[in-house]
């Protein structure tokens, strides 16, 4: 009896690991939000499957350790990485209601990499990834986070930078952040990572702070050193530097 807590990766499942396939083809049945299931029963049409709405994150992760307590071999699905913003912390969480069961984690490529990826190299030197939805994190202490991160000189990769409910966060972000950075910060942003309509975008922070994003867009912030190399984001390590 085994709970898989698997990374799908960004998008449509064209970066989905070897480790995560294996373990896909080894489980009995895959539980998963709605949308994540859609992505895996094209490729495991023999799969049972679990699947549950937003919000309905400790219904999915009690309903997988129950089933793996019946002596099953079950796959938790999250998009991206499993352990970033992902539900393996839960999974682990949920567990300790229940006798012992075995959990495994397999790693996925998140946002920040995919993204990343796709605007150039952004987050070749320190980064931080921060999440502007409040939805579990008080505003205050997401607000603080962003300060810190600003005056470290980090690169930061934002998510959940907007939703219907928040259609102004981003721009908050920005304003914090200029308080620290100078308008001119090579920024960059990504929309459906891995899904139909991809899209890259470079820009200043200034233009940042009015641009309209939505909850499938992962925001990219350069530090102090990040400028364009052949219209890339990129984040020097300082080897070239260090080599004269």
């Amino acid at each position: 009896m085994k709970v898989t807590v698997i990374g799908l990766g960004p998008g449509g499942g064209a970066d989905l690991t070897g480790r995560a396939r294996e373990a896909l083809a080894a489980c009995d049945l895959i539980v998963g939000y709605t949308a994540y299931i859609e992505l895996v029963k094209k490729d495991f049409p023999e799969k049972e499957v679990l699947s549950t709405g937003m919000r309905r994150e400790v219904d999915r992760c009690r309903a997988a350790v129950e089933a793996a307590l019946t002596g099953r071999d079950v796959a938790v699905v999250c998009s991206g990485d499993s352990g970033v913003y992902g539900m393996a912390g839960l999974v682990y969480e949920v567990a300790r209601e229940y006798d012992p069961i075995d959990i495994e984690v397999v790693p996925g490529i998140t946002a920040a990499c995919g993204g990343a990826a796709l605007l150039g190299a952004p987050l070749t030197h320190d980064f931080a990834v921060i999440s502007l939805s409040d939805l579990l994190t008080p505003w205050d202490l997401i607000e603080r986070r962003l300060s810190c991160a600003a005056q470290a000189d980090f690169v930061i990769c934002l998510y959940n930078p907007s939703s219907h409910s928040r259609p102004d966060y981003l721009r908050r972000a920005c304003g914090i952040l200029l308080r620290e950075k100078s308008p001119d910060t090579v920024c960059g942003y990504v929309r459906n990572i891995g899904r139909e309509g991809e899209e890259a975008h470079t820009l200043t922070l200034g233009e940042l702070r009015d641009t309209q994003v939505d909850m499938f867009t992962t925001v990219f912030i350069g530090s102090s050193k990040t400028g364009l190399l052949g219209g890339k984001m990129v984040t020097p390590r300082g080897y070239l530097q260090r080599n004269g």
